[in-house]
């Protein structure tokens, strides 16, 4: 098989094979959530505790967490453990991930991934360890003193803990910003200038992920608002820096200094006299400017002529030889156009005129014919007439004679 679009050092895989090695890393990574998950379960209870330890604290006295639910006390525990387990075997899930995308990479971009599933999973527990660590308190302390009088605060196991569900995989995911950021860089899809030039746009995407994923008080909002568009600044201090370590430049900076990257192109520092005298503008007259490039030696690949950076003027104006008035030619070209026009409406209404003509001629012919079948059929009858009329003549002639 072709291996031409394939990395150098791995072999074209079939269809077959890639499902097989999809089964193994998806089994892979459910016996692992399973060990995880078998491991928490026995501590499901003491693990549900310490994860309501934020919200316990702010409950009035003598008052605890509620299960309305029937099988709440058992369900929503296992919950806890198998979401867990998700949670801690997160980094295998990605590392598995990685190995079945890992034959279409090439060297330079497995070394990428490398760093990039490292710094992904440690953003991911920060989030996670910011939001209970930091947010919780906060929100928990506000919602607590926000109850009315005469109202009991006394929150669901069940619905607690969904959401602390929703916050650990929001503030995991929200900070995942440099990495996304970085990414976008170094893949080349933005530059560090366009993200730095739309930083008001993101500050108010921030704001409104904040107000979606969290609950409805501007604390929240903030502590998730605020973080993400700090990762942001650090994503993008971190892509321009790799790309200033790797040497890569902006596309207009090297058009700037290089208006002639082909790799044919000889230096401009070579030393060569036809070089410079190719690569400096032309003030004379464009027959000196023709000369000094015809003794050139035309088998060398010569640069441009005409450097990019120089003003438009008209010293080519006299090599061509285009005096038309263009003015002219497009008055001349709507002019036939009106005149085809004309043409047109009137051999319109010639065909018209004779087509009517030709109705007319055969109506008439069709009147005509019927008076002559007329005129026909009338000496006919008076032929018929007559011998009657001899006969009846005879009789009486007859009669008389008699």
């Amino acid at each position: 098989m072709s291996e031409s679009a394939l990395p150098p050092t791995d072999k074209e895989m079939t269809l077959v094979q890639h499902l097989l090695d999809l089964k193994t890393s998806l089994t892979r990574g459910i016996l692992a959530i399973i060990v995880f998950f078998l491991v928490l379960f026995p501590f499901a209870n003491e693990i549900y505790v310490y994860i309501s330890e934020p919200l316990t604290r702010y409950l009035p006295p003598e008052t605890s967490m509620i299960a309305t639910g029937v099988a709440s006390p058992f369900l929503t525990p296992f919950k806890l453990s198998f979401v867990l387990a998700i949670y801690l075997a997160m980094p295998y899930l990605l590392y598995q991930l990685w190995r079945f995308i890992a034959p279409a990479l090439y060297t330079h971009e497995k070394q990428l991934i490398g760093p990039i599933l490292f710094f992904s999973s440690f953003l991911f527990y920060a989030g996670g360890a910011f939001a209970y660590y930091v947010v919780f308190p906060l929100v928990f302390g506000f919602l607590s003193t926000a109850a009315p009088d005469g109202v009991t605060v006394a929150t669901d196991i069940a619905a607690y803990l969904d959401f602390v569900i929703k916050m650990f995989f929001a503030f995991g995911l929200s900070f995942e910003v440099p990495i996304i950021t970085v990414l976008l860089i170094l893949t080349g899809m933005t530059k560090p200038e366009k993200l730095a030039h739309a930083r008001p746009y993101i500050i108010v995407g921030a704001f409104i992920l904040g107000m979606l994923l969290t609950p409805p008080d501007i604390i929240s909002q903030t502590l998730l608002a605020v973080p993400m568009w700090l990762l942001f600044e650090v994503g993008l201090i971190i892509g321009a820096y790799v790309l200033k370590k790797r040497g890569i430049k902006d596309d207009d900076e090297d058009y700037d200094k290089d208006p002639d990257p082909s790799p044919n192109s000889p230096s401009p520092n070579s030393g060569s006299s036809s070089n410079a005298v190719s690569m400096a503008p032309s003030t004379g007259s464009p027959q000196e400017f023709a000369a000094a490039h015809e003794n050139k030696d035309s088998s060398k690949p010569q640069p441009n002529p005409v450097p990019d950076d120089i003003e438009f003027d008209d010293r080519y104006a006299d090599q061509t030889d285009d005096d038309l008035d263009w003015d002219d030619e497009f008055d001349k070209i709507d002019a036939q156009m009106n005149q085809l026009e004309q043409e047109y409406k009137e051999r319109t209404k010639a065909e018209k005129e004779a087509e009517r003509k030709a109705q007319e001629k055969a109506q008439a012919q069709a009147d005509g014919l019927d008076d002559d079948d007329d005129f026909e059929e009338k000496p006919s009858k008076t032929t018929e007439a007559k011998p009657s009329n001899s006969a009846e003549d005879s009789e009486e002639s007859t009669k008389s004679k008699n």
